[in-house]
């Protein structure tokens, strides 16, 4: 009986210990309402309530400002809705589309390039890019190897120049100057800054021709070309001294003329020196130029055979869609350039001309028509909703006097003009009947629900599980256990909840709901 005891507490004591760490050190799970990013139909829908009113002449005119080209029709006409009224010059617009379409074309053609990747050619000629451009970098490089190599021959006879200038002018001094004039002064003066220029040029000579890096050679250039300036000065002071008149006829004129001569050796070795230091510039700026295009052509075979990153699909998609959108602008204003009827009708008045300037305004009225089907439905619209809705929409209709039914019609015209009720704007809007009830009376209510677009296979996600940060909209997703956000574009945001996705999702994903 005691160890039937002493093994049911141990059993007790071990649940205890395992309903502890149960209890309070075991993680759980954080728990999320998850949503997948689906292909769904997207309607975007406008409600509102209106009256029905008995049919009226309406005022037609163009959405867009331009020159008439042509008018279809005559006073008295009877048309169908649809039927083509008017029509504005499009030479323009219909240019501007085939830019477009092109445009679209082209960024159409680099998202399938990027998705399907380089060719093996591609790659090849990458590659024969890089070997060409290290081909070119290592001649530059011997090109200044080559530079710094005339440099030396260069500094070598410069350094004689100077030497055999000097022991010419040594041989004047001593021969001529060696009195205490104020002439053999200047000479002897003069002579002492050859030596000790020469003496300069020649440590820096031999730093370079020992060490030969460029870094010496151009220094040693400098300098030496410092020396040449300075003994080339000299000469020429010597020179003007020969001609004063105590020594005019006591230096020969062998002596003069050797002094010319090993100035203008002197000059010549300053050339020299100058075009080797822009051999050497030229050389350096060719390797700066070979390094940089190689560069280039390692970056461009890198991204070449490296795969497509999802921000570069994204942001080719991102091009793709917005060559689409101005394609899809451009022929709505191509279309919108055409006045057609809204409704059968009888033409009442023309008051345009072919040739004419007209604007998107109702007072510039093209034609009047007054419609066949005796009742309309006018409705007001609020300013942020109004802009959604087009003529042509399609239209819902409940009456109240019939009830359970629904009956189908679509927009016919939109005031441009606003109404204010109670300080907020709203426009009307005009909707007819495709098929009017029997029995139908002026005054009954209208509740309409008009489709303003609606897009069908597309990627969403619910409204709720987007958010707006710094102008930037985002969601939340669960990858590998942690919360990660991610920017998206958004399209067509329906009234049944559901958003499109254009970009930053991609269909099967799951998103984090509120």
């Amino acid at each position: 009986m005691t160890n039937y005891k002493k093994i049911a507490g141990a059993v007790i004591g071990l649940l205890i210990i395992v309903g502890i760490y149960q209890g309070f050190f075991k993680k759980t799970e954080p728990t999320f309402d998850l949503a997948e990013v689906l292909r769904e139909n997207v309607v975007q829908e406008v409600t509102e309530t209106g009256q029905v009113k008995k049919g009226e002449e309406i005022n037609l005119s163009f959405k867009t400002s331009g020159r008439i080209e042509n008018i279809y029709v005559e006073v008295g006409e009877q048309v169908e809705s649809g039927e083509r009224l008017a029509k504005l010059e499009t030479s323009d617009l219909a240019i501007q589309f085939q830019e477009a379409k092109a445009a679209l074309t082209i960024a159409q053609a680099k998202l399938n390039k990027l998705l399907t990747g380089p060719t093996q050619e591609e790659i090849q000629v990458a590659q024969t890019a890089v070997k060409n451009s290290q081909v070119a970098l290592d001649t530059a490089r011997q090109g200044l190897e080559d530079a710094d190599e005339d440099a030396l021959n260069v500094l070598d006879d410069s350094y004689l120049k100077i030497y055999n200038a000097f022991n010419e002018v040594d041989l004047i001094q001593r021969t001529y100057f060696t009195s205490n004039d104020q002439e053999s002064i200047k000479v002897r003066e003069n002579k002492d800054e050859i030596q000790t220029s020469m003496t300069q040029a020649k440590s820096y000579l031999d730093i370079a021709k020992t060490e030969k890096t460029n870094e010496k050679i151009e220094t040693s250039l400098s300098e030496m070309k410092k020396a040449l300036e300075i003994i080339s000065d000299a000469l020429k002071n010597i020179r003007e001294i020969c001609e004063e008149p105590i020594y005019r006829s006591t230096v020969s004129s062998t002596y003069k003329t050797s002094l010319d001569t090993h100035r203008g050796y002197i000059n010549t070795a300053l050339t020299n020196i100058t075009n080797a230091q822009q051999s050497i510039i030229s050389a350096k700026f060719a390797i700066e130029s070979a390094e940089g295009t190689l560069q280039a052509a390692e970056d461009d075979l890198v991204l070449t055979i490296a795969p497509a990153r999802e921000e570069d699909i994204d942001l080719y998609q991102a091009q793709v869609d917005q060559a689409q959108a101005q394609v899809r602008l451009l022929e709505s204003q191509i279309r919108e350039a055409t006045l057609r009827s809204p409704t059968e009708g009888q033409i009442t008045k023309i008051n345009k001309k072919v040739g004419e300037l007209v604007q998107p305004t109702l007072q510039d009225t093209v034609i009047n028509l007054l419609p066949t089907a005796p009742f309309k439905i006018e409705v007001d619209i609020y300013e942020e909703d109004v802009v959604k809705i087009d003529t042509e929409n399609l239209v819902e209709i409940s009456l109240v006097a019939f009830p359970d039914q629904i009956f189908l019609g679509k927009v016919i015209s939109i005031n441009p003009a606003e109404k204010l009720v109670e300080g907020v704007v709203y426009y009307k809007v005009t909707v007819s009947f495709d098929e009017a009830p029997s029995g139908i009376k002026p005054g009954m209510t209208a509740d309409l629900t008009i489709v303003t677009a609606r897009k069908e296979n597309i990627l969403t996600v619910p409204e709720d599980a987007l958010q707006e940060k710094d102008g930037k909209i985002m969601v939340e997703v669960l990858e590998e256990g942690e919360v990660k956000e991610k920017e998206v574009e958004i399209g067509l945001e329906g009234s049944n909840d559901l958003v499109e996705i254009i970009s930053g999702l991609k269909e099967g994903e799951k998103v984090i709901l509120p």
